[in-house]
């Protein structure tokens, strides 16, 4: 059941960004139409890569962290290991930088242009376990396609 959700949200996602090369536009449509689709999650969206630092960008959720150092807290680990972080409850996640004391659980993707780390998309939760494996293998299928658009 998954699967099909996280398909149509795919066919969706590529519909929103054909002939899109904005970063910003491209990431603000995205974090939009998740924020519309995914249930029980209180903030989605993107923190973009800037030297040492993950800058905010666009969302859909109540004020945000405006910098996370790479390497730091889930999102800085996502950046810093190049691999997608599911966390089933952040209170036990050591470093976790709590910008919203309601999230209780989150998944970061890692955006890549090439091989390269350009930003990292950001979902929280308020329910423990919220994010499963199939959830994390249909967003990662989801960033690739909006990579896929804005990087060709």
């Amino acid at each position: 059941m998954k699967a099909e959700f996280y398909d149509t949200l795919n066919r969706q996602v590529l519909a929103l960004m054909e002939g899109e090369d904005d970063l910003i536009a491209g990431m603000a449509n995205f974090s939009a139409l998740l924020n519309d689709n995914l249930d029980n999650i209180n903030w989605v969206g993107f923190y973009i890569k800037k030297a040492d630092q993950l800058v905010l960008g666009p969302f859909q959720g109540k004020v945000a962290c405006t910098r996370i150092v790479i390497g730091k807290g889930v999102c800085g680990t996502a950046a810093a290991l190049d691999q997608t972080q599911l966390v089933e409850d952040v209170h036990q996640f050591e470093g976790h930088i709590a910008c919203d004391a309601a999230s209780n659980s989150e998944i970061v993707v890692p955006v890549r242009n090439g091989n390269d780390v350009v930003a990292v998309l950001d979902i929280d939760s308020p329910l423990l376990n919220r994010f499963e494996t199939d959830d994390q293998k249909g967003l990662e299928i989801l960033v690739k396609s909006f990579e896929s658009c804005l990087f060709a």
